[in-house]
């Protein structure tokens, strides 16, 4: 197991929903005077992606170093003109993984780059599970996203600084992590007094770290564990984890999707409810809209925010980040969030009330558990080239180059 870096001194603000969360990451960019990396899944051609593209030129029109990193799966869509757009400002754009269609199909499913990151100046950092998109705004209709991020200032925002320039390295072979600090700043001057850490993963050395600080969590719980989660479908020892935890007397709550953007979503988890439900474990369903976040609180004191969802895809396959914070200001904030969701807009699912086990059920059932018991091993069958990040390069005329 990785060992966690924790820092000290660092103040933390939750971020719920886009209503948060664009205006907080845009007013940054806006004020920024060195530099700004923005990692995500997903960038759309949409009003928010629109608001990104302008705050993103304006910046590096005022020498601005920008470097705006998308998952070539998430944003298989994005326009020439939409990016040429940046790079003729000056925008360094990546793409992770960038390859062609077939048959009209994307082909890169596998180890996506599922981070969402964004460092300003080194100062200011974002990490959740908010994507540049529409529709994690309220406005956006039913299907609008519930969702959560955390903005960071402090010694945290050095170590996510630190790994961006590393994420970097291959394609701005310059861009180096300078740790700079305002001259303006004391010394032992620090914004807060959150404990917090980032923990990644990857397919290289970091590959089960969130996973294991999530099962660290689930183990040293005494009271009280609450898990919202957009796709739930852990490993077996993750299970057998949150039910040990009922057993022992913990309250056990998990608050999943009731109305989900992808029903497969929803019939997995529910392949789970049985077990979980008779281990002591309450669950509910947030039936609002589709709930998109990946934060968990234990004993009001830890708690997580990030990307990861707890899925195969998130444990075993996609790039990943969270925070992860220790303190019970911002743990009781993120609490009371949630419980205001259960409180609202969730139903209590009741072991009577649940999916019936009908026979194909079952059979599906005992599928899914010898599925999780080995599914971390049989991942390593799956496609796994080394990363490859691609610079698109600003048109040389007026005719844009053909993307990938």
């Amino acid at each position: 197991m990785t060992a966690v870096a924790w820092t000290s001194g660092n103040s933390l603000e939750l971020l719920e929903n886009g209503e948060a969360f664009f205006p907080a990451v845009f007013d940054a960019i806006r004020q920024a005077q060195r530099s700004v990396v923005v990692e995500t899944f997903i960038i759309f051609e949409d009003e928010v992606g629109a608001r990104l593209q302008q705050v993103a030129i304006e910046a590096a029109r005022r020498g601005v170093r920008v470097d705006i990193t998308v998952d070539g799966y998430g944003s298989a869509d994005l326009s020439a003109q939409f990016i040429d757009a940046m790079t003729c400002a000056g925008v360094a754009f990546h793409v992770f993984d960038p390859r062609p269609r077939r048959l009209g199909m994307r082909t890169n499913l596998f180890r996506r780059l599922h981070r969402k990151i964004v460092v300003v100046d080194d100062v200011v950092a974002f990490v959740g599970g908010i994507n540049f998109s529409a529709d994690h705004l309220a406005d956006y209709g039913p299907t609008a996203k519930q969702d959560y991020a955390v903005s960071i200032r402090g010694p945290l925002v050095d170590d996510i600084a630190r790994f961006e320039a590393e994420v970097l390295q291959p394609v701005r072979p310059r861009f180096s992590w300078r740790g700079l600090r305002r001259k303006s700043k004391a010394p032992d001057s620090v914004p807060g007094d959150s404990m917090a850490a980032l923990v990644v993963r990857d397919n290289d050395q970091h590959k089960t770290d969130i996973e294991t600080q999530y099962r660290v969590g689930l183990r040293a719980a005494q009271r009280d564990i609450l898990i919202a989660n957009a796709y739930f479908f852990p490993g077996y020892r993750f299970l057998r984890d949150l039910r040990n935890a009922a057993k022992r007397g913990v309250r056990v709550r998990l608050v999943l999707q009731g109305e989900p953007d992808m029903p497969v979503a929803r019939f997995v988890a529910t392949m789970l409810y049985d077990y979980l439900l008779s281990g002591g474990v309450q669950i509910y369903e947030y039936c609002e809209r589709p709930l998109h976040g990946k934060v968990a609180i234990v004993d009001g004191i830890w708690s997580t925010v990030g990307s990861s969802n707890l899925d195969p895809l998130s444990l075993a396959l996609n790039l990943e980040a969270n925070i992860l914070v220790n303190d019970r200001h911002f743990s009781s904030m993120l609490q009371q969030r949630l419980e205001s969701l259960i409180e609202s807009d969730c139903r209590l699912m009741r072991r009577e009330t649940a999916p019936r086990r009908k026979i194909q059920r079952v059979l599906v059932g005992v599928f899914v558990f010898h599925f999780l018991r080995r599914f971390p091993s049989w991942a390593g069958w799956l496609p796994a080239r080394k990363p490859v990040l691609r610079s698109i390069p600003a048109p040389m005329d007026e005719q844009a180059e053909e993307r990938p």
